[in-house]
């Protein structure tokens, strides 16, 4: 399968994706792809070819191998792969969508914009990209609840029983590399939990930062009912409504009209 296709597909909701998407998409291609295609697939590619059991009876080996593997842990991973990432692509399908929607609006409205921004996470996009992540991390979490429940654990043994028929009796199966393949699987198994973690982080994320912007918008909006509930009135008359007059100056026109009293006094004793 050709994932490099996917891959560059996927690249471009980098530009809409939060720093947790970001680590979530580095992880899903350097931890899980890239070891999926360089190194599983010749890990288990010998799995049929050297599945051995000690008998001789026609058929019993073919039966026993589908008993012991009901699906192939490649194709199971690369279906996990293919309904993990594919989440992504509704998130860059409604981006298209709004940025469609914006160039017919500024045709008809002479350049005016519908969308300031139509890759903010905003309104349905916001809910489009919150969904895509309930998806990944569900779907992850599926399928580590399907491989636990065939492998009856994260566990391969070195050594298998089967008296399924055609065995003549029950007899013995062995797999080829088994240590080597037990310890990739629980790289996937650890993989895929660090993926599921990174989505649930990323959820808590964008649901905090989206209550923070509502109680902020709330107490914004009671700020403003209450300072126009209780408009302050003026108490007092402006200042320019004062007469600026000097204090000192009715002190000084008394004593002057003293002075003249006795002034005329005076000259009326002295006549």
């Amino acid at each position: 399968m050709n994932w490099s296709g996917l891959e560059s597909l996927l690249s471009g909701v980098n530009k809409y994706s939060t720093a947790f998407g970001r680590i979530w998409l580095s992880m899903v291609f350097v931890f899980r792809v890239l070891v999926f295609v360089v190194a599983a697939q010749r890990v288990w590619g010998d799995e049929s070819k050297d599945f051995v059991c000690n008998t001789r009876q026609p058929g019993c080996t073919n039966i026993c191998y589908d008993h012991i593997f009901p699906i192939s842990h490649i194709r199971l991973w690369a279906l996990q792969l293919i309904f993990v990432t594919c989440p992504s692509l509704m998130v860059m399908a409604h981006v298209k969508f709004r940025e469609g929607k914006d160039a017919k609006y500024v045709a008809l409205h002479q350049g005016s914009h519908l969308y300031a921004n139509p890759g903010k996470k905003r309104g349905g996009l916001w809910w489009t990209y919150l969904l895509s992540l309930v998806f990944k991390a569900g779907f992850d979490t599926s399928f580590l609840y399907i491989l636990y429940r065939i492998y009856h654990g994260y566990d391969l043994p070195k050594l298998s029983k089967c008296s399924l028929d055609p065995c003549p009796n029950t007899v013995d199966c062995f797999i080829s590399r088994p240590t080597e393949k037990k310890i990739f699987m629980l790289f996937m198994v650890v993989s895929s939990a660090l993926c599921i973690f990174m989505c649930i982080c990323e959820m808590i994320y964008l649901i905090g930062k989206r209550i923070a912007k509502l109680v902020s918008a709330r107490h914004e909006n009671e700020r403003l009912v209450f300072a126009d509930q209780h408009e302050l009135t003026n108490m007092a008359p402006p200042r320019s409504q004062y007469r600026k007059t000097d204090p000192t100056l009715g002190d000084s026109r008394v004593s002057l009209s003293k002075r003249e009293k006795v002034k005329e006094f005076s000259i009326s004793t002295t006549l």
